[in-house]
């Protein structure tokens, strides 16, 4: 039940802690399945920095006083199953490096967009310990999308055309 702001902070706490997990699950396989050397480097990087991610919101859950648990997130599930058409029915490398791409820039901005409310209602909440945990985590989406976007104009983009 959200009955409060306090259940509806928990509640996106646990739906991008789900979201998280599940994008663990899918950058090693992305990363397999992607010609460009820049995107692999960037798909294994970014997995490394979503493990440090997962322990943020453990920390966050257990500011809380609850155990780290996910909840299912449609949203996250959606967009991580079209990465996996892309990969299932992508017959051209370069074609399929711009989707997965696009895809990840996706799940990117999904991830800035739970991370901006979450400090939000962090600070509203007086949740002032959680703030530089998810800024932290804020920063570092940002700058995969960014990384992300620099390898699909330098490269990727113009080898699917």
């Amino acid at each position: 039940m959200l009955k409060s702001m306090d259940d509806l902070f928990l509640h996106l706490v646990k739906d991008i802690y789900y979201a998280e997990k599940q994008i663990l699950k899918a950058l090693p396989k992305m990363a397999k399945n992607t010609e460009n050397a820049d995107l692999k480097q960037a798909f294994e990087h970014h997995a490394q920095e979503t493990e440090g991610q997962v322990e943020r919101l453990e920390r966050i859950f257990k500011m809380l006083d609850k155990a780290p648990r996910g909840e299912k997130c449609p949203a996250i599930l959606g967009l991580i199953e079209e990465g996996q058409e892309v990969m299932d029915e992508g017959e051209e490398p370069a074609v399929v490096d711009a989707g997965l791409l696009a895809g990840a820039q996706a799940v990117e901005h999904y991830e800035m967009s739970r991370y901006g409310t979450l400090i939000a209602w962090a600070r509203q909440l007086g949740l002032d310990d959680a703030v530089p945990l998810l800024e932290k985590t804020l920063e570092e989406e940002k700058k995969a999308d960014q990384l992300l976007n620099r390898i699909a104009l330098d490269a990727v983009n113009r080898q699917a055309a």
